[in-house]
């Protein structure tokens, strides 16, 4: 391919799901790129350019049919960077960002599985310090998002005893297949948690229990294994518990979901992934009956600067669908930093520490997307509208 002058010609693979074509958006919007829309179905992809360039985009958009098992196209792209936002991670191996970093170009995934995170630094970092380039796994709601928002809340703190994280969509929120695969990939499976002080082992999808969130009251949630689950308690002096969870809508599906996990923890079925087309067509028929808001909350218990107990509460409130958004704003930050200069880092890393929580939501504005803080204290509550 024939690179723009002077521009940074990134490749956006799975730029015809949820979050990719989403992350096309944000990208389209920086001058001086050069966006390369990436996935199997070129017919799709020129559908995505036509409606960037009708938006107005900045970036020069052209597209081109891509497959992730011929990783050997990379080099003939010559990419300045490369974004993979094509799921789902959990059985994914490290051949695309080493590919990525071999030909000089910076890598950036939403990655949100959790043995894929634990292991990228160590199969990444050699080869990307070697190139001069940055690699970056975990750009995502999880882990980037939620440790940006804690270190937010805990700033100053004296000790963190608690801190859970939850995530729930509204049942109208588009689902991609590899979404469905992901969550179905740890459902009934024994999952490795910090919790009670201790590490020990739980099964996905337990602890089904109501929580209240900010602006969608009370939503079923239940253990989601993600990366949270190893770098709260890694980057954080945590005493007591570290928990990711998440939930759907709506009950007959949580709940339904929770049944069905045990056929995984009773040995009937090894994996619920086989189940991912005909559960996401369920997901479809019962949308109707939900809403198109969702959120994330991210809430810490512990001592702060002035030595009082309290509990802190960072929450996000997307609506009218603009929830599948979330999950690629920290993919489009660290790009913007990257190709603004102010991002000089690299190695190979988990997103955590490189953004801001401001900087992560920036990439958000004029979506209807809100976030709140709430900090409790000798049992007063007081808002503060974000």
């Amino acid at each position: 391919m024939n690179q723009a002058p002077d521009a940074h010609r990134v490749l956006l693979i799975g730029a015809t799901g949820a979050f990719g074509s989403r992350l096309a958006v944000m990208l389209a919007k920086l001058e001086g790129l050069e966006l390369v829309l990436a996935a199997r179905k070129i017919n799709r992809l020129n559908r995505i350019k036509d409606d960037l360039n009708a938006r107005g985009a900045n970036a020069r958009i052209t597209t081109i049919a891509f497959d992730k098992t011929h990783p050997e196209m990379i080099s003939g792209i010559a990419p300045w960077a490369i974004v993979d936002a094509a799921g789902p991670f959990q059985e994914n191996d490290y051949t695309i960002p080493l590919a990525s970093v071999n030909c000089g170009a910076h890598y950036v995934d939403l990655s949100d599985a959790r043995t894929h995170v634990e292991g990228f630094t160590s199969a990444v970092d050699a080869q990307a310090r070697a190139n001069n380039v940055l690699a970056v796994t975990g750009a995502s709601s999880t882990p980037a998002l939620s440790h940006a928002a804690l270190t937010q809340l805990v700033a100053g703190w004296q000790q963190i005893d608690e801190v859970l994280v939850a995530i729930s969509p509204g049942a109208k929120a588009p689902r991609g297949l590899s979404v469905v695969q992901a969550i179905l990939s740890y459902v009934g499976q024994p999952v490795r948690v910090f919790e009670n002080g201790q590490w020990q082992q739980n099964f996905g999808w337990s602890g089904v229990r109501r929580l209240d969130m900010p602006g969608l009251g009370a939503r079923w949630v239940s253990l989601c294994e993600t990366p949270d689950l190893d770098l709260l308690p890694k980057n954080f002096v945590i005493n007591r518990s570290a928990l990711f969870l998440a939930g759907l809508e709506l009950s007959p599906m949580h709940l339904g979901l929770s049944a069905l996990s045990l056929l995984v923890r009773w040995n009937l079925m090894k994996s619920l992934r086989p189940l991912a087309r005909p559960l996401r067509a369920i997901a479809g028929v019962l949308a109707p009956f939900g809403s198109d808001r969702g959120g994330m909350l991210v809430q810490v218990s512990g001592r702060d600067g002035k030595d009082r107990y309290v509990t802190a509460r960072w929450s996000l409130l997307a609506e009218k669908n603009a929830g599948p958004n979330v999950p690629a704003a920290a993919a489009a930050a660290i790009i913007r930093a990257l190709h603004s200069g102010r991002e000089i880092r690299t190695g190979a890393q988990a997103c955590v520490g490189l953004l801001s929580c401001e900087a992560i939501l920036d990439e958000l504005t004029n979506l209807p997307i809100s976030t709140r803080t709430d900090q409790v204290s000798r049992s007063e509550l007081t808002p503060q509208e974000g």
